[in-house]
């Protein structure tokens, strides 16, 4: 994600933050770096020459060249800069209340992942307690109403369909159906076309208008860059839209798209598609975007995504464990899949300071899974009990797992070693407290860690 424009960034600020003093000539350098870098991303000219102009009238001054470390205080012009391209702040979804109809229209073009990303609302909606009705309206691609009965059905939210192939019509009779089945929240997914036409646009502003939304929201492929930002010009000028969502963020090394958006078009991107999964939907921080961006790492997400995976009542349970030496190969096997619903390694490494820009394709995962193999490959007793496993139950773990006898005595002297570790962090009161009062977290219990934590003062320390 983002690893094209985050390296260089980085290499500048490398270069930057190694001088004792900095004139400047050594900040023209890092802004011209960093404008190439832009234009590389496909950010829109205008926002490049905004961005550079304001950088370098403000580095420039006696703040900056007379500060006791100036290149901190070029990065943080930088920052700062990058989140007002971004938007600055977090816009929310304008709901109405619960005894009142939202309605939510998709626009974009086909092949954007509006039908995809309108069932990730729907499943993040009914998190926050709502209750979303999906509407199809795309009557044009194949197969389209058949995918999104299936992705509701796969969440539990009711598709409203109808046999006919006119999407206003069935836009309009959704509205009766949802209010007499109580939903609060419609999302209505519409069609697109390869290119904006002029049916396509008909069609739209006759859906708006007779369903009155709270929200448009185009639904962009970050990847396109630039276009991106034609294409919300576009449907802007005869929708009037309220915000955009950008799908295949994780996979866009560039960011062109992010960084034009709202300065060109004035509208705020509201969510993220980080990946295939349905929880893949991320709303969109431009604080935490830009730390990203800068290779900083995006901690408080991380922490975020900690707290919906893990189970506090678990965690506490795990505590217990690992302070009466009761950890289990069967704990361990939960951890890692613990780890695995948090998404996928790229993910996360770019959420880590100092490691977003890391390609995990250049990581080996293969030890990690075959580790889950060799546990999988071992009977319940097993697991709770590692002591039983004598040579010949190693020989069959191995063959079941396809690895090896040493591959499986490897596993076993790392979860002993694990095990005492998480005995003596658990019983050593001082270390545990310390560690906790590092992360902000309420050191009484290791149980509540990710309850505890003071997402603020995360954020403060990166």
């Amino acid at each position: 994600m983002l690893e094209k424009i985050t390296n260089t960034f980085s290499d500048v600020f490398r270069k930057i933050t190694g001088k004792s003093t900095i004139t400047e000539k050594n900040i023209e350098e890092a802004v011209e770096q960093i404008k190439i870098a832009l234009l590389e991303a496909d950010v829109n000219l205008r926002v490049v020459r905004r961005f550079v102009n304001s950088t370098i009238e403000e580095a420039k001054g006696e703040k900056v060249l007379r500060a006791v470390d100036p290149g901190q205080q070029f990065i943080k012009i930088v920052h700062d800069k990058i989140c007002a391209l971004l938007g600055d702040e977090k816009k929310d979804l304008q709901l109405k209340g619960p005894d009142t109809l939202s309605i939510i229209v998709y626009v974009g073009l086909q092949g954007a992942g509006k039908t995809t990303a309108a069932h990730k609302l729907a499943a993040r909606l009914v998190k926050e307690g709502r209750k979303p009705l999906l509407v199809a309206c795309d009557l044009v691609r194949p197969a389209a109403v058949e995918q999104l009965c299936q992705l509701g059905q796969k969440i539990n939210v009711p598709v409203y369909k109808e046999d006919g192939k006119d999407a206003v019509k069935t836009a309009k009779n959704s509205i009766d159906y949802a209010r007499k089945n109580q939903f609060d929240t419609i999302i209505i997914d519409t069609a697109g076309r390869l290119q904006i036409d002029e049916d396509m646009m008909a069609e739209l502003v006759k859906i708006k208008k007779i369903t009155d939304p709270v929200e448009v929201l185009l639904v962009a492929d970050a990847m396109t860059g630039q276009n991106a930002v034609d294409i919300a010009k576009s449907f802007d000028e005869q929708l009037g839209l309220t915000g955009v969502i950008l799908t295949k963020f994780d996979s866009d090394a560039r960011g062109g798209a992010a960084l034009s958006l709202k300065t060109i078009t004035g509208k705020p991107i509201l969510f993220i598609g980080t990946g295939e999964k349905t929880e893949d939907l991320e709303p969109f921080h431009p604080e935490r975007i830009a730390s990203r961006i800068l290779g900083m790492g995006d901690i408080v997400s991380l922490v975020e995504k900690a707290q919906e995976t893990v189970d506090a009542e678990e965690a506490m349970k795990l505590q217990k464990k690992m302070s009466r030496n009761e950890f289990t190969l069967q704990d361990m096997l939960e951890q890692f899949q613990q780890v695995k619903k948090m998404g996928s390694m790229q993910s996360l490494l770019d959420m880590m300071p100092g490691m977003s820009g890391f390609d995990a394709s250049q990581m080996d995962m293969s030890g990690m899974k075959r580790q889950e193999a060799i546990i999988q490959s071992m009977t319940y007793k097993e697991r709770m009990n590692h002591l039983i496993i004598g040579p010949s139950r190693r020989k069959r773990i191995a063959k079941g797992s396809g690895t090896s006898v040493a591959e499986v005595n490897k596993l076993i002297k790392h979860f002993e070693k694990t095990k005492l570790t998480m005995k003596k962090l658990s019983r050593n009161r001082g270390m545990q407290g310390k560690l906790m009062n590092q992360l902000g977290m309420d050191p009484s219990s290791m149980g509540n860690m990710m309850q505890g934590m003071d997402l603020s003062k995360l954020k403060n320390m990166f």
